[in-house]
């Protein structure tokens, strides 16, 4: 008990905490001492009259400016310094000029080779003018292209995805990529412990990137340490500094949120799940947690590889063969599959456009699962537009939140989406964590994406775009399975919820863009 009250102790966690504890005790005494000080009280107020300025001006995503505006309105004293202090929501520059040249490195890594020929987007031209078009956006934002020559499988459970991870990891010959943005200590990661040990004592080559913040509760001070005493490569992805300054410390928003596995270059997995037991259930937390996973076997995977090799050179600071890590099998071509990644580098919002383009091009249907829903403008509109146009949108969310504060948010865009005609269901035998998309049995999305602000503008995401698959099918009848066992909310249900429930909602969802 001394012992790990002592490892505590001398922990970065705890560390950190006291010299942010100190720093807000030190901002607090300045701010109480300038209010009694009427030079400094006028500096502050015009300071926060040229941020608010600076606001206007920039161009942000309107909600996010009144959620500013009003944080302004509150404290016009110090709005300004709270603004320089929390505003910055990007890499700082060295971070991004370094993002910028991995950028450069990876694109050089697409071109060449039969890896870059365009006939799986012709071929995908010739099934679906209109999918061309989406898949076309991807390539020319993202660069990821389309892919044929690839086998898929759905997991409609974090339970089938463990078991199938354990027996491919155990059959790796060369090199095995993991990177989750939560890793933590229990049974699954026992599991997959054990096998990577076994693999690396046959010379495969094992790498783990795990998010700091994901992470940042369910592990140690001493984890990476004590993998890379056992022979894996660990990488903990932007680590948390101990100041306030998001100027010099942009890392606290700018997270990474993917969640990819590769095995030899030719078996990759993507999807909700994280190396966590209550991803499989081995926990139960919230009731009975939901998730998806999906696994690519071929060409597609080499997409996945890239993802991965970048981040690893970010974090690491060390250029990787690119070319060595290409897939070395033959498969066979089921639909078409176009992996892809989002970052907050640039202001493209790929994830939340191709969600976006899905809704605006269904024809009978798109159905949606997410644990959040916490939308802009641009989402509400187009999800208005499509079930008042006569498509069938429907939306799951959980019944038993991760996140109370979350959930109040999500459930204040209730009324909005019903007015419209939007069904919402929430699933009741648990939390529901699996972000998909599909829509009129030819596309779909499984991946990392959630519908809220951190997703569409702060992390790091992947998912993977199914056109034409059999996965588009299976997910159709998930989601189906999933209804049946759903609490359909309606304008009822709205209106005898607690008044004070209502007004967090409201409350929370004006701040949401800040948070």
């Amino acid at each position: 008990m001394l012992r790990k009250l002592l490892r505590f102790l001398t922990g970065r966690l705890f560390i950190s905490l006291v010299l942010i504890v100190v720093q807000l005790a030190t901002l607090f005494l300045v701010l109480f001492y300038v209010q009694n000080n009427a030079v400094w009280f006028q500096i502050l107020s015009g300071l926060s009259i040229v941020m608010t300025l600076v606001v206007v001006v920039r161009d942000l995503n309107p909600a996010y400016k009144i959620g500013w505006m009003l944080l302004f309105m509150f404290f016009p004293v110090y709005g300004g310094i709270f603004y320089i202090l929390f505003g910055n929501r990007r890499l700082n520059r060295r971070l991004r000029d370094r993002l910028e040249q991995l950028n450069v490195v990876y694109q050089k890594g697409v071109e060449g080779g039969s890896y870059s020929d365009l006939l799986p987007m012709r071929a995908l031209a010739s099934y679906s003018n209109t999918l061309s078009r989406q898949a076309q956006y991807i390539v020319n934002i993202t660069g990821y292209p389309v892919w044929s020559n690839t086998e898929v499988e759905y997991f409609p459970s974090g339970e089938a995805w463990v078991i199938d991870l354990l027996e491919e990891l155990a059959k790796a010959k060369s090199f095995i990529f993991l990177e989750f943005f939560i890793v933590a200590e229990g049974e699954v990661w026992d599991a997959v412990l054990a096998v990577l040990l076994d693999r690396i004592r046959r010379g495969v080559r094992v790498c783990l990137m795990f998010d700091d913040a994901g992470s940042l509760f369910k592990l140690d001070s001493h984890f990476d340490t004590r993998l890379r005493a056992l022979g894996i490569e660990v990488v903990a992805f932007n680590p948390l500094r101990a100041h306030l300054n998001s100027r010099l410390n942009s890392r606290l928003n700018s997270r990474n949120h993917c969640k990819v596995v590769v095995i030899d270059g030719n078996i990759g997995y993507t999807g909700g799940v994280n190396l966590a037991d209550e991803y499989a259930n081995r926990l139960l937390r919230f009731g009975h947690w939901k998730d998806t996973a999906v696994k690519l076997k071929g060409d597609a995977v080499w997409s996945l590889s890239q993802m991965f090799l970048q981040l690893w050179a970010f974090s690491t600071g060390r250029s990787e063969n690119f070319a060595a890590h290409r897939p070395t099998i033959t498969a066979h071509t089921d639909g078409f599959v176009q992996p892809f990644s989002d970052n907050p580098l640039d202001d493209n919002n790929v994830a939340e456009n191709a969600y976006i383009q899905i809704i605006s091009m269904a024809k009978r249907y798109v159905w949606i699962t997410t644990p959040y829903l916490i939308l802009d403008n641009e989402m509400i509109t187009a999800l208005k537009i499509a079930a008042q146009s006569g498509v069938d949108v429907r939306i799951i969310t959980p019944h038993i939140p991760d996140k109370k504060y979350v959930f109040a948010v999500t459930r204040s865009y209730y009324r909005v989406l019903l007015d419209a005609g939007v069904k919402i269901y929430e699933y009741t035998p648990g939390f529901l964590h699996a972000k998909m998309f599909v829509s009129d049995d030819r596309v779909a999305i499984i991946g990392t994406i959630n519908m809220d602000y951190r997703s569409f503008y702060l992390h790091f995401e992947n998912g993977v775009l199914f056109y034409g698959s059999s996965v588009v099918r299976k997910v159709y009848d998930d989601i189906e399975d999933t209804l049946a066992i759903c609490r359909p909310i309606d304008t009822e249900f709205l209106r005898t919820r607690k008044w004070y429930s209502r007004l967090v909602g409201i409350i929370l969802r004006l701040a949401a863009p800040l948070l």
